[in-house]
């Protein structure tokens, strides 16, 4: 065949190559949502939602369980998550003993004393005194990866009424993630972000919650007698909590209020209307975080009509923000996903005349008799450091210096603890490393993290207090029973469907990278959902 012909050939099949790829490319980038909103709700339940589903509008949880994917039990498959851990479950596909972020707070054996698991004391905050930054959460969010795919031209913002959910949720490389600050009643942020809105500013200036809030009071959106959503708790009587009266507090209990979804969304709308999200070449993200739980964090015994009416208020939020992201950007274009952190605070103690077995557990007793024990086998010293979230922690300074084995001083102990009556089970970070394993070591592993947990690893017998002598006799109710978590995804290319089967929290976030077409974070576990294909 003469050189010519087959340099015309060539040019042929490249140019039906290229006509060939081009609409796969068009499909494939037309595929991809303009902007991914991710709502995280704190401690929201699928039987709440089912029981007071009649108290919703049209707009809101009932749009999302009619017209979107809806997952029924989302699973976090380790002991104990709470709002930090369950978030960064989420957003980076993994567990505590990958990302770093076992518990809200953690136990500093340096500094001896109990700090936020996000604490940075190189970090100074916008609005707030708060020292904390992502540099503690060690691997890679879905936020992350969308800024490296897009070469950080994808813009990533993170609102919620926590830093724990903004900054876990924004992950490393958002342009920034604000927080409620519950000193003063601004949107706070880290100089860990280099990007705050002038708009942001604008709205700290002129339209916060301290020009607002004295004239606020939480009182029950609906007739009183329409709130039958939790059958076995009724109560009779009206609710109105003023917020001027609590003074220095005031912004803190507004905060645990059925009111802070209200600033949520407003803060949204902020970012929607002034920072043009969903409307560049390539994606961008938006997250928020909203709250399910209880006032003042107390039991739905104590405020029924308070969690009912909550519920009902973040319905009507979620409403107002669908209504939104439609009317600027178009849900067409967007994709929402919504979940939960798969924990309740809000259960009481039962009443003692049901006979249901109780006890309380009083940490600094149990340490201290732990310390006694331990003198009586190796000496005077201080072998305990302390004790935080059930977990015991030892001076591994003095066991060195001793030349005492791990192992077998973490072994004692274990058997020592175990004997005390409202122990479940003690778990020693010797085993988890180094022993065998099974099914409940599998998942006590997976919310450890050998360089942030304890020692001993305590199970506290359900139905039994943990008592906090230090602390104003602060009380931590056990229950071991699954609280059932939704997960939602709306809007574009989502078919309605109801899954029944339990799907892990670790899926969330390949899901949402499949979405996007970008990678999993870096430590993600799970394939994406299938659902979603």
């Amino acid at each position: 065949m003469p050189k010519k012909d087959k340099t015309m050939n060539k040019v042929i099949a490249s140019l039906l190559l290229a006509l060939m790829a081009a609409p796969l490319a068009a499909q494939t980038s037309g595929d991809i949502p303009k902007l991914v909103v991710g709502i995280t709700v704190d401690q929201l339940r699928t039987d709440y939602l089912q029981m007071m589903q009649h108290l919703f509008s049209e707009k809101g949880f009932k749009r999302l369980m009619n017209e979107g994917l809806m997952y029924e039990n989302v699973t976090f498959d380790f002991p104990k998550p709470d709002r930090a851990s369950a978030t960064a479950s989420i957003y980076t596909g993994t567990y505590p003993s990958y990302n770093g972020i076992p518990s809200n707070t953690l136990y500093n054996i340096t500094r001896k004393r109990v700090e936020s698991v996000l604490f940075d004391i190189s970090k100074m905050g916008n609005y707030t005194d708060e020292t904390v930054s992502a540099q503690n959460l060690l691997t890679s969010t879905v936020s992350d990866e969308l800024k490296i795919a897009s070469d950080g031209f994808s813009a990533v913002y993170s609102i919620a009424p926590t830093f724990e959910q903004a900054i876990l949720s924004a992950g490393h490389a958002a342009n920034s993630a604000f927080w409620f600050n519950e000193a003063n009643g601004k949107w706070a942020t880290s100089t860990y972000y280099n990007d705050i809105p002038a708009y942001i500013d604008v709205a700290n200036r002129e339209n916060s919650l301290s020009e607002r809030i004295d004239t606020l009071s939480w009182q029950p959106l609906l007739p009183i007698s329409r709130y039958t959503g939790l059958p076995y708790l009724t109560q009779d009587f009206l609710f109105k909590h003023v917020f001027s009266k609590y003074k220095q507090q005031k912004y803190s209990l507004f905060k645990r209020s059925g009111l802070m979804n209200e600033e949520v969304t407003r803060m949204a709308r902020t970012f929607i209307e002034n920072g043009g999200l969903g409307s560049h070449s390539l994606p961008d993200m938006l997250n928020i975080g909203y709250s399910a739980a209880n006032f003042q964090d107390k039991s739905i015994q104590e405020y029924s009509l308070e969690i009912q009416d909550t519920y009902i208020r973040l319905d009507r939020e979620l409403g107002r923000l669908l209504d939104l992201i439609d009317k600027k950007i178009g849900l067409n274009n967007t994709v929402i996903f919504l979940t939960s952190t798969g924990y309740f605070n809000g259960e009481g103690k039962e009443a003692g005349v049901f006979n249901v077995p109780a006890g309380e557990f009083y940490p600094r007793r149990a340490t201290a008799l732990l310390n006694m024990y331990l003198m009586a086998i190796y000496g005077q010293g201080d072998w305990v450091e302390g004790y935080h979230n059930r977990e015991i922690f030892l001076n591994h300074k003095l066991i060195t210096d001793k030349q005492i084995p791990l192992e077998e001083i973490q072994t004692r102990a274990a058997e020592f603890i175990i004997q005390m009556t409202g122990v479940q089970d003690v778990v020693t970070s010797y085993l988890l490393l180094h022993g065998q394993w099974n099914n409940r070591i599998d998942a006590v592993r997976r919310g450890y993290h050998r360089k942030l947990s304890g020692d001993l690893l305590l199970e506290i017998q359900p139905g039994w207090e943990i008592v906090y002598e230090n602390i104003d006799n602060t009380r931590d109710y056990v229950r071991a029973n699954a609280i059932p978590a939704p997960l939602f995804f709306f809007g574009k290319n989502i078919k309605p469907q109801h899954v029944m089967r339990p799907v892990k929290a670790t899926a969330i976030a390949p899901t949402v990278a499949r979405i996007l077409r970008i990678r999993s974070p870096n430590a993600a576990l799970e394939s994406a959902l299938p659902e979603i294909y």
